[in-house]
């Protein structure tokens, strides 16, 4: 029970974009920029799905807590396909609104 194993991050435990960041040549970098990646998507998803128009103190709260709690995101997305997740829901927000804003343009025009 004297080895000791020492636990390290390689490129088959990470997710593909976190690899894409440097997670594995630069730990700190890449998981600052991790957090960045995590964070913008993270704001797109909530703009584009789930915002509804509120005070700006309220927003501001809304905003300070998405930046805190995508933290905890960061750790899991260093693993798990967190940043490659919210991708494929902002791109799926992004064409319901395109066809959302299609719809509503040609009901407007047939009146």
């Amino acid at each position: 029970m004297n080895d000791k194993k020492v636990m390290s991050a390689t490129g088959e435990d990470s997710s593909p974009i976190a690899l894409l960041l440097g997670i594995n040549e630069h730990p700190v970098a890449g998981f600052f920029l991790l957090y960045l990646v995590i964070t913008l998507l993270t704001i797109l998803v909530y703009k584009l799905g789930f915002a509804k128009k509120l005070p700006p103190l309220k927003s501001a709260v809304i905003y300070v807590l998405l930046v805190l709690g995508c933290f905890p995101l960061t750790f899991f997305g260093i693993g798990l396909p967190v940043a490659e997740g919210l991708l494929c829901a902002a791109a799926v927000l992004i064409i319901y609104k395109i066809r959302l804003h299609q719809s509503k343009r040609n009901k407007a025009e047939n009146l």
